[in-house]
């Protein structure tokens, strides 16, 4: 068993296509009109074939109170690795990029906090042994 798609809620899923591509450098995978919405994939350019992002409508009754608390609590949705987190934090935040937490090392993990801007905290973590 692997996990081969994983979601994060969107408000919006056009932004979200493109702050997750332009900003965040994921290349779309599937884009399948589903009525109002889409299944609206991504993956990672070093890793086409891997783990897959739904951009997932926050359509059912009780994602947007779950985003909104998270994001209310400073809690991010997800966590994405970066093998340069200072060089990634730098990059983001000449291109806009809004951080809750810059980066801070944590023992052998080192973490930054974004706002993706379509409702959620983002957390880029990088694991220096």
């Amino acid at each position: 068993m692997k996990v081969y798609i994983t979601s994060v809620l969107v408000d919006d899923q056009a932004k979200a296509e493109k702050f997750y591509t332009e900003l965040l450098g994921f290349v779309k995978k599937h884009d399948v009109p589903m009525g109002e919405y889409k299944w609206l994939t991504l993956v990672s350019p070093e890793d086409q074939g891997g783990v897959e992002i739904l951009l997932e409508p926050v359509a059912h009754p009780a994602a947007r109170p779950f985003q909104e608390a998270l994001f209310a609590d400073g809690v991010p949705l997800t966590s994405f690795s970066v093998q340069d987190l200072q060089g990634e934090f730098e990059r983001l935040s000449a291109l806009g990029v809004r951080f809750t937490q810059e980066p801070t090392q944590m023992g052998p993990v080192s973490t930054a906090v974004f706002d993706d801007t379509c409702g959620n905290l983002i957390q880029l973590s990088t694991y220096t042994p």
